[in-house]
C-alpha cells in the first residue's frame, strides 16, 4: 500500500527498538528449555545440587531479562501503534475533506466513515500485533526448530513433517480468507448506510409510522453482515483446531520416539522433556502465525480501502499563480458557451449552451421549474463541479485556473439544505468569518432577521445549536445560514432558495436588509417564489437546463413564454 511508506519512514526506528527487545524476549523464552535440559540430565541426574542451583539462577535471570524487555516492547508498541493510528485517521479525514464532489461521490457517505473509523483501528490493531506476538511468533517457530535440532536431530524429523504441513494450511487459510474479510467490511457498509439513512430521516419515519419498514430493512443488513462474518469465522475456526492437532500429533510421536530412545540409552530424559517444551513453543507460535494470517487478512481488506480513497486524485487542477491580473472586475462573472452532466448519468447534460454575463453589483434571480438546473448551475461558480465543456470566469479568471481555496473566498454560498454545525449558534455564524468580532456577528444577524429569535432565548448568541440544529425551526436555520454567508462580507453571494422555509413579510424585511448590505455585491438568488425575485436588477429563466429568458421583469413579461406561465400560475393574472 503505497500510503504506508510515509509511516513506514516516519516510525521504522521505534518499530525497530520494540522488535529489538521483543527479539530479546524470544530469545530468553527459547534458552531456558534448554538450560531445564541441563538441570534434569545434569544437576538431577547426578545429584549435583550446586549446579542445579546454579543454573536455576541462570534462568531467573534470563526470565527476568525477558520479563525487563516485554514490558519495553509492550509501552514501545502501544506509543508506536497509538501514533500510528491517530495520524492516519487523521491524514484520512483530511484527504477526504481535500476531494472534489465528483471525488466524494465515487464513495457511499457510511462507507467513508467505515473506512475513518473501524478499517483504520484493523490496520492500527495489526501494526500494534506486529510489534507484540506477530514478530515473536516466528522469531520463536524459527528458533525453536533451531534449538530442537541442535538438541537431537533424529527427533527433529518429527518436525520436517509438521512444520510443512501447518504451512500448508496457512497458506490455505490465507488465500481463502482475504476475499472473506472484504466482504465483512462491505456488509458492515451497508448496517452503516441504513442507519445513517434512518438518522438522517427519523422525523419523516416517525410522522409516516414506518419503523416496520426501517426495522426490516436494518434486519436484513444486519443478518448479511452476520453471515458474511460467520463464513469467514468459521474458515478461520477450522485452521486453527487443525493446526493443533498436526502439532500435538507431533508430540506424540516425539515422546514415542523419545521413550524408545530412553529404553535404549540413546536419548535422555531432560532431551525429551526439552524437545517437547520446543514443540509446545512451536506450535504455540504457529497457533499465534495463524492468528497473524487471520488478522492480516483483515487488515489487508481495511489498508486496501484505506488506499483507496488515498489513490484518488483530485479532479480539480489550476495553474501554478504567481501573479495575480491586475484590474480585476471584483464580482463579474461570465458563462461562455457552458454546458454539465453528472457523473453517470449517460451524458445527459443538466446545463446546456449557457451563455451569459452577470456585472459586479448586480442582483440576479434565477428561476425556473423542478429539475431545470438551477442549483447546478450556481455550483459551478465555486467550483464544485468542473464544467462538461465551455468556460466560466469570475472577476475575468478563468475559474480552472485558479485555486479553487481562493476562489471561494470571494463567495459566501448558502445551500438549498441547510446546514447548522454542533456549537454556539455565535460559533456557526463565525463559520463565514472566524475571526469576526461579535459586533460583526450581530450585524449580520440582524441583517438576516435572526437577531431577534436569537436574543430571545436566555443564552442568546451563547445558545447551543443540537445536532443537525434540531432545536431551530427550518426558517430559523436558514437565517442563521444567511448571517454566516452575510458576515463574510465577499464579493459574490449565492442564496439557493435560501428563504423556502421564512414566511414572506420577513423574507421582505431580509431583502430589504441586503440592499444596504449588498451595496457592490454580486448577489445571485434561486427561487421559487416569483416574489422572492420580482425586484432584481435581472432574472435568469431556466428550462430543461437551457436559458429561455434573462433581463428585467418587464422585459420577461413581454418576451419569455416560460415566465409568463410561471408569473400566471403564482400571481394569478393574466399576463398581456
Amino acid at each position: 500500500m503505497k500510503f504506508l511508506a510515509k509511516y513506514i519512514k516516519k516510525y521504522w526506528k521505534s518499530f525497530s527498538i520494540a522488535v529489538l527487545f521483543l527479539t530479546f524476549e524470544a530469545i530468553s523464552d527459547l534458552l531456558q528449555p534448554t538450560i531445564m535440559a541441563k538441570i534434569i540430565d545434569e544437576g538431577v541426574a547426578n545429584k549435583d545440587i550446586n549446579y542445579v542451583l546454579k543454573m536455576g539462577g541462570l534462568m531467573l535471570l534470563i526470565t527476568a531479562f525477558g520479563a525487563m524487555s516485554a514490558s519495553t516492547r509492550s509501552v514501545m508498541a502501544s506509543i508506536v501503534s497509538q501514533n500510528f493510528g491517530t495520524e492516519l485517521r487523521s491524514d484520512l479525514f483530511k484527504k477526504i475533506q481535500t476531494l472534489s464532489f465528483k471525488n466524494l461521490n465515487k464513495f457511499d457517505r457510511a462507507s467513508l466513515i467505515t473506512r475513518l473509523t473501524n478499517d483504520v483501528t484493523q490496520v492500527q490493531v495489526f501494526v500494534n500485533g506486529l510489534m507484540r506476538i506477530f514478530v515473536k511468533a516466528p522469531l520463536l517457530a524459527i528458533g525453536g526448530l533451531i534449538m530442537a535440532a541442535r538438541l537431537n536431530l533424529h527427533l527433529s524429523v518429527v518436525l520436517a513433517v509438521v512444520v510443512p504441513i501447518v504451512t500448508l494450511l496457512i497458506i490455505v487459510n490465507l488465500r481463502l480468507g482475504f476475499p472473506l474479510f472484504a466482504k465483512v467490511q462491505r456488509a458492515l457498509d451497508w448496517v452503516n448506510s441504513v442507519m445513517r439513512e434512518y438518522l438522517s430521516g427519523v422525523r419523516v419515519v416517525k410522522a409516516f409510522n414506518r419503523f416496520d419498514v426501517e426495522i426490516g430493512k436494518f434486519t436484513k443488513a444486519n443478518d448479511h453482515f452476520k453471515d458474511q462474518s460467520i463464513a469467514a469465522g468459521r474458515l478461520m475456526a477450522t485452521f486453527s483446531p487443525a493446526i493443533m492437532l498436526t502439532v500435538n500429533l507431533g508430540i506424540v510421536v516425539v515422546l514415542w520416539i523419545g521413550g524408545l530412545g530412553v529404553d535404549t540409552g540413546k536419548i535422555q530424559v531432560g532431551h525429551i522433556i526439552a524437545f517437547t517444551n520446543y514443540m509446545t513453543q512451536i506450535l504455540f507460535s504457529l497457533m499465534m502465525i495463524s492468528m497473524v494470517f487471520n488478522m492480516f487478512v483483515r487488515a489487508k481488506a481495511s489498508a486496501g480501502r484505506i488506499d483507496e480513497v488515498f489513490l484518488q486524485e483530485d479532479s480539480l487542477s489550476w495553474k501554478n499563480e504567481t501573479v495575480r491580473p491586475s484590474h480585476l472586475e471584483k464580482g463579474r462573472i461570465d458563462f461562455e458557451h457552458v454546458s454539465f452532466s453528472y457523473e453517470g448519468t449517460m451524458g445527459e447534460a443538466v446545463l446546456k449552451n449557457i451563455t451569459l454575463t452577470i456585472l459586479p453589483g448586480e442582483t440576479v434571480g434565477i428561476i425556473g421549474s423542478t429539475g431545470s438546473g438551477k442549483s447546478s448551475l450556481v455550483g459551478l461558480i465555486p467550483r464544485f463541479y468542473d464544467v462538461t465543456s465551455g468556460t466560466i470566469k469570475v472577476d475575468g479568471e478563468d475559474i480552472k485556473h485558479v485555486n479553487p481555496k481562493r476562489l471561494r473566498e470571494k463567495i459566501a454560498f448558502v445551500p438549498q439544505k441547510n446546514v447548522l454545525f454542533t456549537g454556539t449558534v455565535a460559533e456557526n455564524i463565525q463559520w463565514g468569518k472566524e475571526d469576526a468580532p461579535q459586533e460583526e456577528v450581530e450585524a449580520a444577524a440582524t441583517h438576516a432577521c435572526a437577531h431577534d429569535f436569537i436574543t430571545a432565548s436566555p443564552e442568546g448568541y451563547q445558545t447551543r445549536i443540537g445536532q443537525g440544529g434540531v432545536n431551530f425551526s427550518g426558517g430559523q436555520k436558514q437565517r442563521i445560514a444567511i448571517a454566516r454567508a452575510l458576515v463574510k462580507r465577499p464579493e459574490i453571494l449565492i442564496l439557493d432558495d435560501s428563504t423556502s422555509a421564512i414566511d414572506v413579510a420577513t423574507e421582505a424585511q431580509i431583502k430589504a436588509a441586503l440592499k444596504k448590505y449588498a451595496t457592490g455585491l454580486t448577489c445571485l438568488l434561486i427561487a421559487q417564489r416569483i416574489t422572492s425575485i420580482i425586484d432584481a436588477d435581472k432574472i435568469l429563466v431556466l428550462d430543461q437546463g437551457e436559458v429561455v429568458g434573462f433581463g428585467t421583469h418587464q422585459d420577461l413579461l413581454t418576451e419569455c413564454t416560460v415566465y409568463q406561465e410561471i408569473y400566471q400560475s403564482q400571481i394569478g393574472k393574466e399576463v398581456l
